[in-house]
């Protein structure tokens, strides 16, 4: 599983590296990301834009007001 903490880095480039990530995720594999608000906005991109993201298996777990931390799954081959 790989993890990217994306609250340091400008929220301009942050979804260009989510994306970048989680295309280097093999079939099956899950991308956790760590973000200072809920990532609703990026569930919906990767809803709309990404064929291989497993929206079913999307969760997102509110840590601390400020860190919230969402599972994105890649559809199995």
């Amino acid at each position: 599983m790989t993890r990217l903490d994306v609250r340091d880095v400008p929220p301009m480039n942050r979804h260009p590296k989510i994306h970048d990530a989680f295309e280097e995720l093999e079939p099956g594999e899950a991308l956790t990301i760590v973000n200072d608000h809920e990532p609703k906005p990026l569930f919906y991109e990767f809803q709309a834009e990404v064929d291989a993201f497993d929206a079913d298996g999307y969760e997102v777990e509110r840590v601390e007001s400020d860190e919230f931390v969402a599972r994105f799954p890649k559809v199995e081959a």
